[in-house]
């Protein structure tokens, strides 16, 4: 069994919108509409409040969660939206008749109706490249290297990211985007601060088994957060 999905180290993230950027450009996404949301989470107090600058904030990137139990399959009338054998949620295009059945489905509202060709989209965690062996471009350009890749039945230890820049030895390396296609890249456990499982969290789950994991260390996860 397969499970893709992204992590998101957060005390990495630094904000830049690079991910939101590059799916933009990568799928075509209209003006206006967006598969990759960046919210801003604070600040807030932090737990031993004295001083007015004791707070605390993070980004949190927002997108499709591909869900183990999508609640956007079960209420499609006509089958357009899918979970793969990969384990992500898709929807063929050819099928979907705009109804937006899923989109208030949806828990996270990262679904909207395209007007133009009155089909339903979301993230798609780039299928066209990862299908080739690449990544994702939100993990592919991300600017602070806080996206990572990988088949969560793998661990998230294993999910990869560009070794650009990461490299042990930095001179002799192949930066280059073929090289990258052809295994030049870095694992999170390899790269990220050491993290608890208790570091480990998901969106709200009301039974539908989010996949997307992100990673929050020395900070309070708000919980709740309305992604309208």
């Amino acid at each position: 069994m397969t499970q893709y999905a992204i992590v998101t180290d957060l005390n990495r993230c630094v904000g830049c919108m690079g991910c939101t950027v590059a799916c933009k450009v990568a799928n075509g996404v209209e003006v206006g509409s967006y598969w990759e949301k960046l919210l801003r989470i604070g600040p807030t107090r932090k737990p031993n409040y004295v001083h007015t600058n004791d707070v605390e904030m993070y980004y949190l990137p927002i997108h499709c969660q591909h869900c183990l139990n999508a609640p956007c399959v079960s209420v499609c009338p006509t089958g357009a939206s899918k979970k793969m054998d990969d384990g992500t949620v898709q929807i063929d295009k050819e099928q979907c008749i705009g109804c937006q059945a899923c989109v208030p489905a949806c828990p996270y509202g990262v679904r909207y109706l395209n007007e133009t060709t009155n089909v339903v989209e979301k993230c798609t965690l780039c299928e066209q490249l990862v299908e080739q062996g690449g990544l994702p471009q939100c993990v592919e350009q991300c600017g602070g290297r806080a996206r990572f890749f990988g088949d969560l039945d793998k661990g998230i230890e294993t999910f990869e990211a560009p070794a650009i820049q990461y490299d042990m030895d930095r001179e002799s390396a192949d930066h280059s985007y073929e090289s990258q296609q052809q295994g030049c890249r870095v694992t999170l456990g390899e790269l990220a601060e050491p993290y608890a499982d208790s570091d480990v969290y998901t969106l709200d789950d009301a039974g539908n088994g989010p996949a997307v994991r992100y990673i929050l260390r020395n900070r309070e996860w708000k919980d709740g957060v309305s992604f309208a």
